[in-house]
């Protein structure tokens, strides 16, 4: 069973996630698999690695953006990257780094 959910997000600028992700001491990484519930994965364009047991895939979008998804089954995603991406996705970095999120 798959727990994947695409989060309604667009990433703009993937230097301004590399130092996001750096500020909170996670990988991003090129050409990856995230890691989802019991042996899931899915691939992505980049995925941020994540500690625990799910990462976040980043898949380009046809606007040339990209779009996250993440398997948030039991809350492991939010515990690193706060409800909604909000570590990732703060105020300062969306005005400071061209971020784009939707809640």
């Amino acid at each position: 069973m798959s727990h994947f959910t695409t989060i309604k997000t667009q990433i703009k600028d993937l230097e301004a996630l590399r130092k996001a992700c750096h500020e909170l001491n996670l990988e991003l990484l090129p050409k990856a698999q995230a890691r989802g519930y019991y042996e899931n994965q899915i691939p992505g364009d980049y995925v941020i690695k994540l500690i625990g047991p799910s990462d976040i895939a980043l898949n380009q979008q046809a606007n040339g953006s990209y779009g996250l998804t993440a398997d948030l089954w039991q809350g492991h995603v939010e515990k690193e990257v706060g409800k909604n991406g909000s570590s990732l996705f703060s105020e300062e970095w969306r005005e400071l780094r061209s971020l784009s999120h939707d809640n």
